[in-house]
């Protein structure tokens, strides 16, 4: 921008009153229109300064004020960041054997009272049920050759009339003895209950 002065006007004031009548005094040998000519450029100069930096400030703030506008429009992104821990391991217990040493004295097994017999020998008196287990007998049949006798009887007192029955074998045989009898046997081998 260039600026042009026009011509100063024609000096009516006393000689030293400067430009506003002010009186500043002239310096040794400065004539009085040289000093005016300075003070007008200055003037001017002064003015187009305020000028521009009013200009330049005025479009300055504008700009800022649309760009702090658009920033607060504009969202802006949230970032999460998440961290995983790797936990560590617990460490493992400790293993604890313990020996335990009992003695233990074992208890003597109790023994069955003997029940009746289930094999008996071919000589004797025998009380079924007591002595001997009910059931069926069998025998090979006589020790020697004079024979195998046996006899089922109601009680021990030896009387004819106690035999419920009897029998003489000269080979094998069988009886079937019931529980609260008598039996008497007789030079037989040996009686083993087969039922």
């Amino acid at each position: 921008m260039t600026f042009h002065q026009p011509p100063p006007p024609p000096d009516h004031s006393p000689q030293g009153a400067g430009p506003f009548g002010l009186g500043t005094p002239t310096g040794s040998g400065q004539p009085a229109r040289s000093r005016r000519r300075w003070l007008t450029y200055g003037a001017v100069a002064l003015v187009s300064l305020f000028v521009g930096v009013g200009i330049g400030a005025g479009s300055g703030s504008a700009d800022t004020v649309e760009k702090t506008a658009d920033t607060k429009a504009a969202p802006r992104p949230t970032v999460t960041v998440t961290e995983t821990a790797e936990a560590e391991a617990p460490e493992p217990a400790p293993t604890v054997t313990e020996t335990v040493t009992e003695t233990v004295t074992a208890e003597p097994k109790k023994t069955r009272k003997p029940g009746p017999a289930t094999t008996f020998s071919g000589e004797g008196e025998y009380l079924v049920g007591e002595d001997i287990k009910a059931g069926t007998y069998k025998t090979a049949g006589p020790e020697d050759e004079w024979g195998c006798y046996w006899e089922r009887a109601k009680d021990a007192s030896g009387e004819f009339d106690s035999i419920i029955t009897n029998n003489n074998l000269t080979g094998q045989g069988r009886v079937k003895l019931n529980s609260g009898e008598y039996f008497k046997t007789n030079g037989c081998q040996e009686w083993k209950r087969i039922g």
